[in-house]
């Protein structure tokens, strides 16, 4: 099969949002008297908000600590100190090459998505100006399945028309790269910690991607 469409990640890949996660979620830790580090930061990448929220209180024991109802509110506190962070982002923020990437492969006629589990992935394209370099966005709110489920993959192929062995997933957490594979996709794997499924491609950083030869992949 010929390659039909790219399919990204957001954080991590297009932008490097994770600080702001990282300083949100430190706010709201602080806040509650529970221990938060870069360590623990790293096992969010790539996880629900809610999740995130309960590996947090798992490290702390504290899993009980909170009802359902109040880890909503707490995980949606966590969103409203992000959201306000991720406001200074500008299209200085891209990360490198995936500009020069995304062109070369629309003028190739490859249609370009985004899979990102964060609800604020479109405001994020939005700062970053680059909105119009993708034919459809999928985020939390569209998928009830957080990675590694292959959801919200496979709703990217489908709004496209294509079949997901027609795609290619670009992620740079171990969630990601085993969602994509059980789509059905072919994955890039950016600067993966890798404790799984290793990614078809591996690359550093998004300064290495290089569209002939990932097209040939397929």
């Amino acid at each position: 099969m010929s390659l039909k469409a790219l399919v990204f990640d957001l954080d991590g890949v297009l932008t490097d949002t994770a600080k702001y996660h990282y300083l949100a979620w430190k706010k709201l830790a602080d806040e509650l008297g529970f221990y938060f580090d870069e360590d623990i930061n790293e096992l969010l990448k790539g996880v629900s908000r809610i999740n995130s929220f309960e590996i947090i209180l798992e490290k702390n024991n504290a899993t009980t600590n909170f009802s359902a109802t109040e880890k909503e509110v707490l995980a949606n506190k966590k969103n409203e100190y992000y959201k306000e962070m991720i406001e200074q982002l500008t299209p200085n923020d891209i990360l490198p090459g995936i500009v020069p990437f995304i062109t070369e492969a629309r003028n190739n006629g490859v249609k370009c998505a985004v899979a990102s589990i964060s609800k604020n992935a479109s405001r994020v394209l939005e700062l970053l100006e680059i909105s119009d370099m993708f034919d459809y966005i999928a985020d939390a709110a569209l998928v009830k399945k957080p990675k590694p489920d292959p959801e919200i993959f496979l709703t990217c192929a489908n709004a496209l028309g294509f079949d997901p062995a027609e795609c290619i997933g670009v992620e740079d957490a171990q969630a990601g790269i085993e969602s994509i594979h059980a789509a059905g996709m072919l994955s890039v794997g950016i600067n993966v910690t890798v404790t799984s499924i290793m990614p078809d491609i591996v690359l550093k950083s998004t300064s290495e991607l290089d569209f002939n030869k990932i097209k040939n992949q397929l």
